[in-house]
């Protein structure tokens, strides 16, 4: 997920650049990597980037000095290629005569790369986002306009993108939609174009929402769209006034980060798989490393551990040595040559994993790191790296980022198996299906659950990693002691505390429900209130039940919304802030 914005006026001056800058600022928590602009003037078409934080990079390159009649500003957050200042948009054909910017991910960029550079398109980054000036360069070699260049190129791409692009001459502005969000804003004598309308707010309040599939250009006082059948939009008609304030609109009439991030988890598994796929042969040699491997150590905290060991139950389950290990207690831990770990952290940064993979690489170890930061300091220091690209996480508790991870893993297991990796094609079809048919009853459980001091999350095989997440949401959200533990354990000590009312939430993933039910019904017997979020099959005698259909292998990807959906309301139910959960921080630096 990345920050993009573009503005095209009657008017060619300096002011324009100060509102770009002011744009930027209100888009930063998009991407925070690096920073761009390309100014169009009568004259030239300028582009200034480097690496860094808004303020650094409007300092380093004085981009306030820039003059134009149309700009396009960028926030990055690295999705293909490290952090850097080549890699930062806007990116440029060969003659520098077109710019664009990009937020998504191009899934056939390698296959388009390869192709522009055998017919000499010389490249100056590692992005995805590159080869969009290349082939419109291209097209109008060959005898198309502009707007034909670019409806061309947009067509050739493979992949989730919202695209703005400039070329030099023309007082408009390109732009394309799939997946990834886009609004155009309507000025008195300028026209804005934007990730998200908070970004143009101050400026103007009239918006016209793009949808999927659409495309087409704005300029100072037109907006033109057309749909994915080249068939001209009547815009007037789609033209609202925003009610909202800065801070409301920042999450897209959410009330909290942490919905609208939950939302946002079909888009970020789709772009997850998309990346994977895009870099198949590279994944396809770090599965055939850890087959190879003597033992599989998968390490993390928190919600990164949960999937973890997810991921290292379905390995055991093939026979492989896989050990999941908290990383916190990588010092009670020895590896050896032939051995793999695996490191998995949202930020990239957790200081008990950065420790531990240092100590197991100096016994001898190779490294493989799993995380949403393109280089950051695991990254860095890891033999090989994964990237989930589920965008920025501005809510503490981890959402998108673990439903993310699961479909990361899943998607490398399958390479290991050598299994068809097709399923996860629908992957975010069905996240985005649960949410839909279930949030309702999620909200049911959780404002129950909210009236409650104390639960229990009770899973079997796959399902204690997921009952020891749900544990995990409803305790750092919404301050509710939660214990997960397998099912099985319940006659071993902690039955005792079960009384009449006392809440405890299965996780029924579809296996072993035979096993799972006898457990209800011995809590059901001393009074419990028992629930199920169940797949495919029912469990029998549930006091109340969400039940979804899947594929089986889908089953963690159409639990993980439903547990953290029901943390959600529980947390707000109580009237608590569930961004901004106390005690906690988004990335943990110390040990």
């Amino acid at each position: 997920m990345c920050g993009i914005i573009g503005v095209v006026s009657n008017k060619e001056s300096k002011r324009l650049a100060e509102l770009v800058v002011s744009c930027l600022n209100r888009l930063e928590y998009r991407g925070y990597d690096s920073v761009g602009v390309a100014a169009l003037s009568s004259a030239n078409l300028e582009v200034r980037k480097a690496k860094g934080t808004v303020e650094e990079v409007v300092r380093k390159k004085n981009i306030k000095e820039l003059s134009g009649y149309a700009f396009l500003g960028h926030t990055r957050w690295a999705t293909h290629g490290a952090p850097t200042d080549y890699n930062a948009h806007p990116h440029t054909d060969c003659s520098n005569n077109i710019a664009v910017i990009h937020n998504g991910t191009i899934r056939n960029f390698k296959e388009l790369r390869d192709e522009l550079q055998s017919l000499g398109h010389k490249f100056k980054s590692e992005t995805d986002t590159e080869v969009i000036p290349h082939m419109m360069e291209e097209y109008m070699k060959r005898g198309m306009d502009t707007f034909q260049a670019f409806r061309s190129a947009v067509k050739s791409i493979q992949g989730s993108f919202a695209i703005l692009a400039v070329v030099k001459g023309e007082r408009r502005i390109f732009f394309a939609k799939r997946d990834n969000p886009l609004v155009i804003g309507l000025g008195d004598d300028k026209t804005f174009i934007a990730s998200d309308i908070p970004s143009f707010l101050p400026y103007t309040r009239k918006v016209i929402v793009i949808s999927d599939g659409e495309l087409g250009y704005v300029t100072p006082n037109t907006v033109y769209i057309e749909d994915e059948n080249d068939n001209p939009i009547d815009v007037t008609s789609r033209i609202k006034i925003i009610d909202w304030d800065a801070s409301s609109a920042s999450k897209e009439g959410y009330p909290h980060f942490m919905l609208k991030e939950i939302h946002e988890s079909p888009i970020a598994v789709k772009d997850t798989i998309s990346g994977l796929l895009s870099e198949i042969d590279k994944v396809s040699e770090i599965a055939e490393e850890i087959r190879e491997s003597s033992r599989i150590i998968v390490t993390a905290a928190g919600t990164s551990y949960h999937a973890g060991f997810y991921f290292s139950l379905l390995l055991a389950r093939k026979g492989y040595t896989s050990i999941p290990l908290i990383a916190s207690e990588y010092h009670n831990f020895r590896v050896k040559k032939g051995d793999i770990v695996i490191a998995i952290s949202q930020s990239g940064e957790t200081l008990d994993v950065k420790m531990g993979i240092r100590k197991f690489k100096e016994e001898g170890a190779k490294i493989i790191a799993l995380t949403n930061v393109i280089e950051s300091d695991i990254a860095r220091e890891s033999d090989y790296k994964l990237y989930m690209r589920a965008g920025p996480e501005i809510g503490v508790a981890a959402t998108k980022t673990f439903t993310s991870e699961i479909a990361s893993l899943l998607f490398l297991y399958s390479l290991i198996e050598k299994e068809s990796i097709s399923y996860l094609e629908s992957a975010h079809e069905t996240v985005r299906n649960v949410i839909t048919e279930t949030e309702g009853f999620a909200k049911k459980i959780g404002e129950e659950l909210a009236n409650k001091n104390n639960a229990y999350y009770l899973g079997r095989g796959l399902g204690v990693p997921l009952a020891m997440e749900g544990a995990l949401k409803i305790k750092e959200i919404a301050y509710i002691h939660a214990e997960a533990y397998p099912a099985g354990e319940s006659k071993h000590g902690p039955i005792a505390l079960v009384e009449n009312g006392f809440p405890i939430v299965f996780i029924n993933d579809g296996e072993l429900v035979d096993e799972l039910e006898k457990n209800l019904q011995e809590m059901k017997a001393r009074g419990g209130k028992t629930y199920s979020i169940s797949v495919n099959k029912r469990l029998n005698f549930a006091d109340t039940e969400i039940l979804v259909n899947t594929d089986e292998k889908l089953s963690s990807l159409a639990i993980a919304p439903i547990i953290q959906l029901i943390a959600y309301y529980a947390s707000v139910k109580r009237g608590y802030d569930p961004d901004k959960p106390r005690n906690l921080a988004k990335t943990v630096t110390v040990e």
